[in-house]
């Protein structure tokens, strides 16, 4: 076996030789050279050998830092899944949909961190500059000081951005960037990993905040490795339905600020426009109570949001029953149908079960489990709730009902926008009000007796 190179280093200046001497040869100093084992095994190609870096200064759990400044772009919506503002040195990515909108929103938040003061370079890869500008005169936006381009090599953006130094870069999209060092094609995994890689490292070398679009796949995946998720700093995601105008700006990592945060816009002819009441725009379209409609109080990162649910159970003409579901969780789904079969008795073999979430909006929390069962209750038996009830509680393989988090906010929400009744699970932290009368449901038997009377 080989033996292990071994380096003796003057402690004085730092200097390393391959044999020990009294005095070192660099600073003069006499006895300052000891000898250190190699920072690691196996050969220098291998491995990082026996050089040594240096050391790098350590603090404790105590220290105290003042928060990140930031700058916040009067956009409430974006400040908010943002965590308050932009952040000098971050990297931020945003992924979508084709033609969900992103190049728009950016266009819109370039130009208010614009107008807020900061110096804001717009580098688009998929689109020449007369296509920008004529967004930019659709938005009435020719008026702000933002600093457009058009390129693809990763070089040519960087000596770009090193020379104009920007308080903000925005590049659109990382998947046709192309770095001259990578013998891949552009959009391919290595190419995306190099051109976020760099891109960060600029954000954070010269305290530019850098926001960069990604593509998703066709399972609603950021296109490319999983990597370039880990490399930024906060991760959004634009969503939204072809057919409906609202738009949904989700924070699903954010290192400055609160996850799953949302901000909701409404696409329009002039641009995207805040939301600053979601609640009631979700629920605008609602008309008189119908079987399979559930009003459902959940919480999207710090804001209560209520949606309403759509249930339809027709029976089924094929040998396989369909599980249509739009907005939520499938599995979630198959899991509340077999606990309404197996615990409560109520079958639904041979029916077609369709869920939807009206308005466009996604729910990822458990807390909607009861009112996706009420809304299944309902059209199965053709009985409508109250059109001044909420519904909200998770349901666990037992049948019983648990509490959820912050009970309060929901029924805050709910009572702000005109709801007098709330069934909610039994142990929740909420108190009845003159205004807010709550039933509660130990378990999912209880419930379905005495609202539906079935089971």
């Amino acid at each position: 076996m080989a033996k292990s190179a071994t380096t003796f280093v003057c402690q004085s200046c730092g200097a390393s030789s391959s044999k020990w001497s009294g005095r070192c040869e660099a600073c003069g100093e006499w006895n300052t050279i000891v000898e250190e084992k190699p920072l690691s095994q196996g050969p220098s190609k291998k491995s990082l050998g026996a050089m040594r870096g240096r050391a790098i200064p350590l603090t404790d759990l105590s220290t105290k830092e003042a928060p990140p400044p930031r700058t916040a772009s009067k956009l409430d919506e974006l400040d908010r899944v943002l965590g308050g503002g932009l952040v000098p040195a971050s990297a931020v990515l945003v992924g979508g949909d084709p033609g969900i909108g992103k190049s728009t929103l950016l266009l819109q938040a370039a130009a208010a961190f614009a107008k807020a003061g900061l110096k804001v370079i717009y580098i688009s890869g998929e689109e020449a500059s007369a296509q920008v500008r004529l967004r930019a005169q659709r938005l009435n936006l020719t008026d702000a000081p933002v600093k457009l381009a058009t390129e693809t090599s990763l070089r040519d953006i960087l000596t770009t951005l090193d020379e104009e130094e920007p308080d903000l870069a925005i590049v659109d999209s990382i998947q046709t960037m192309w770095a001259d060092n990578v013998d891949s094609a552009p959009g391919s995994v290595s190419q995306v990993r190099a051109a976020a890689h760099e891109l960060t490292t600029f954000a954070k070398s010269r305290g530019s905040a850098v926001i960069m679009v990604g593509h998703v796949t066709k399972d609603g995946q950021i296109a490319g490795p999983r990597v370039v998720e880990h490399m930024v700093d906060t991760v959004l995601y634009f969503e939204g339905e072809r057919g409906h105008q609202f738009r949904i700006l989700r924070s699903v990592k954010n290192r400055f600020g609160p996850a799953d945060e949302i901000g909701v816009f409404e696409m329009t002819g002039g641009g995207l426009s805040e939301v600053t009441n979601p609640s009631a725009l979700f629920l605008s379209e609602r008309g008189q109570p119908a079987p399979g409609s559930v009003v459902f109080s959940g919480i999207e990162g710090t804001r209560p949001v209520m949606v309403e649910f759509q249930a339809l159970v027709s029976p089924s003409p094929h040998s396989q029953p369909r599980r249509s579901v739009v907005g939520w969780d499938g599995s979630r789904l198959a899991m509340i149908l077999a606990v309404l079969e197996s615990r409560c008795g109520i079958p639904f073999a041979g029916l077609d079960v369709y869920l939807n979430v009206a308005g466009g909006m996604r729910v990822n929390e458990p807390a909607a489990d009861l009112a996706v069962a009420a809304a299944l209750l309902s059209a199965r038996e053709d009985t409508s709730l109250p059109a001044e009830t909420v519904v909200f509680g998770e349901i666990s393989l037992s049948g019983a009902l648990r509490p959820v988090s912050q009970t309060e906010n929901r029924l805050k929400e709910a009572q702000k926008l005109g709801f007098s009744k709330a069934i909610i699970p039994t142990g929740g932290k909420a108190t009845a009000t003159k205004d807010m009368a709550l039933t509660r449901m130990g378990d999912l038997t209880t419930f379905v007796g005495e609202v539906f009377g079935a089971g």
